[in-house]
């Protein structure tokens, strides 16, 4: 590997380690919206709860009347609230999940089943932190390992292609 070769290389893999470094931080922030859209949910979900049994009615008989409601709207709403419902129950089994996983791993955890919605407005709203723990080193040496590596493969595709064109140019 060439002097110019390896500053790229390096280059790469301090991108590459800087961008993983901030998987778990960006986890971290992604966790607050979390518990953030389960504040708001809860309140929906609890308040839902409270005027089904005032009606002496549990969750799953109030979700039922509106299904057989012969109004539109009034099904709608039940279709809507069992969505608002689903989506609680989702987010507080992936803020538990979060919770429990150790920081190397919470960037995986939230790649498996992220919500769209949470998702977009963390990225939107996402600052990067120092990576100042052990998770964020170990993703960032993760990330500068990946970067040296693709850095690498670039340089052996980039010499194949020079080196197939020199020898095309030579041959009579």
């Amino acid at each position: 590997m060439g002097p110019i070769a390896r500053i790229v290389a390096i280059i790469a893999g301090l991108a590459g380690g800087t961008v993983f470094s901030q998987a778990p931080e960006f986890a971290q922030q992604y966790r607050q919206r979390i518990g953030g859209a389960l504040d708001e949910l809860r309140v929906i979900v609890e308040d839902f709860n409270r005027q089904a049994a005032a009606h002496q009615l549990d969750r799953q008989q109030a979700l039922k009347a509106y299904a057989q409601s012969p109004d539109d709207f009034l099904r709608d709403r039940g279709v809507s609230m069992q969505s608002t419902i689903t989506r609680y129950e989702t987010l507080l089994s992936q803020q538990l999940k979060l919770g429990i996983a150790a920081p190397v791993a919470k960037p995986f955890v939230l790649m498996r089943n992220a919500d769209d919605v949470v998702f977009a407005n963390t990225w939107r709203d996402f600052v990067p932190g120092v990576p100042v723990s052990l998770a964020g080193l170990a993703w960032g040496a993760i990330g500068f390992i990946g970067g040296w590596i693709m850095a690498a493969l670039l340089g052996i595709g980039t010499r194949r292609v020079v080196r197939r064109r020199r020898a095309y140019r030579q041959v009579p």
